[in-house]
């Protein structure tokens, strides 16, 4: 077991998900009905496109959460390690793990402060974390100083409509409602980012152009596959799609 992670208590990114009723529920809020199943098919997907064969691969995933991703990896045959600064959302994990017989080891863990060797995973992946990480420049070090070949992370662009959301759950935070406020990205930022660090951006994967809650409430993936290519067709998922998931290669292997 990994030390105790330390962590600014207070901020949400620790709070919210310390919370065993958020656990429980998490896989439902994210990943329930037709848009849900729709999000891990496609999270899936890219997955596996970015990374390439994995079996036999030691794979880590950072904040895997209630470990969505880690077993996808796992089906895939890699060898996994997720790790997550909650252990409530740890036990759901566990919980899933063992129902699916899969070898996934789960332990407790920072994404600023990583216990792993240089160097000691083949991949890493990192989806739905720096959004919401205290130091998200930390967290892309930690990544790529653990990892040899690939890191995968996602997140929402600022130049797409999920700006908007993100700009008014920051309002909505000042003024004390406990909302999660999420940061958007430039992929300048982020491409500066990995490069500090020896990685360079292979591949850029855009979602959806309108917003993930939009396509919730009306619930039909049909619609949505719809919209979402005629969207697509006249360029606005190139140049406003969100979230976007990048994969970075290491250039000194």
């Amino acid at each position: 077991m990994s030390p105790e992670p330390a962590r600014p208590s207070a901020h949400y990114s620790y709070t919210a998900y310390a919370d065993p009723a958020m656990a429980e529920r998490f896989d439902r809020l994210r990943f329930g009905g037709p848009i849900g199943e729709l999000l891990a098919e496609e999270q899936e997907r890219v997955l596996a496109a970015f990374l390439g064969p994995v079996r036999d691969r030691i794979v880590l995933d950072v904040g895997t959460g209630t470990g969505r991703a880690a077993l996808v990896l796992a089906r895939l045959g890699a060898r996994v390690v997720g790790v997550d600064a909650s252990s409530e959302m740890l036990a759901v994990a566990r919980a899933r793990a063992a129902a699916e017989g899969a070898a996934v080891h789960f332990d407790r863990g920072d994404a600023h402060a990583l216990a792993f060797p240089d160097r000691a995973f083949d991949h890493a992946v990192s989806l739905r974390v720096l959004m919401h990480a205290p130091d998200w420049r930390r967290c892309v070090a930690e990544l790529c100083r653990v990892t040899r070949h690939r890191v995968v992370v996602d997140v929402p662009a600022l130049f797409s409509v999920a700006a908007l959301q993100a700009a008014a759950r920051r309002v909505a935070r000042a003024a004390g409602r406990p909302v999660e406020a999420y940061r958007v990205f430039r992929l300048s930022a982020l491409r500066r980012e990995f490069a500090r660090q020896g990685f360079d951006l292979r591949e850029i994967h855009r979602q959806f152009v309108l917003p993930i809650a939009l396509h919730k409430y009306f619930g039909s993936r049909d619609r949505t596959l719809a919209v979402e290519r005629a969207l697509a067709a006249v360029g606005l998922l190139t140049l406003a799609g969100s979230p976007v998931t990048i994969v970075a290669e290491r250039c000194d292997r």
